[in-house]
């Protein structure tokens, strides 16, 4: 579903390495944006409809995940993508809700693209193929030094690592410093918030900065 005119809702992604606390933060922004009112839709990637979950367990869970070739990897991430985009996301936007995504196609370009060492042509013309004219008014990216991200991962509950939180320091130092180069380049879009602060303090400045560049 491409977005004929300028939609009336709000894309908002969140970025950033594993173990950065994104989802934590999506849930009190949206808590934000329902007290104001609004319409609030949450989703992530990849998943967000059955398809993307269907996907996502292929990426993440498959018993033969770790032979992935990168190609691969970077075409399944958006189809999953092209999907959630045309079932959820645009139609949100044009009822003029908000949408909060865990991840968008800055993932693509920062895990495919530097992490995976795909070239970045071809990453970005995938990118904009399965997102068609649909990207963010803002993009929130919540950095932690490497070490802490990895720590965190280790420090949940129950779950086993998935097969990309097995990825190694190395990877992840070259992930969050992707993260960092795209915002350095795009600041209109971009916002990096320091994600080793408390999480009321980070929310704190997500608000404002959401305030600040969306109104």
């Amino acid at each position: 579903m491409p977005l004929k005119s300028k939609p009336a809702g709000k894309l908002i992604s969140f970025e950033g390495s594993e173990g950065s606390g994104k989802s934590t933060q999506i849930s009190l922004l949206a808590a934000r944006f329902e007290k104001a009112g609004r319409e609030v839709v949450t989703t992530r990637e990849p998943g967000g409809t059955e398809i993307g979950e269907q996907i996502r367990n292929i990426i993440v869970h498959n018993s033969k995940g770790d032979e992935m070739c990168a190609e691969t990897e970077l075409l399944l991430f958006t189809a999953a993508r092209a999907q959630v985009v045309r079932e959820v996301i645009a139609p949100a936007l044009v009822r003029g809700a908000v949408v909060l995504s865990d991840r968008f196609l800055d993932s693509s370009t920062v895990y495919q693209g530097i992490g995976r060492n795909l070239a970045a042509d071809p990453v970005s013309q995938i990118n904009r193929f399965a997102v068609g004219n649909v990207m963010p008014d803002l993009t929130l990216v919540i950095d932690v030094p490497t070490e802490i991200g990895l720590a965190r991962i280790r420090q949940r509950a129950s779950d086993l690592p998935d097969r990309m939180e097995r990825e190694n320091i190395d990877f992840y130092k070259k992930i969050r410093e992707g993260y960092l180069v795209l915002a350095r380049g795009m600041p209109a879009r971009f916002v990096v918030i320091d994600g080793t602060q408390g999480p009321d303090a980070i929310e704190k400045q997500i608000w404002a900065a959401v305030k600040e560049r969306l109104g």
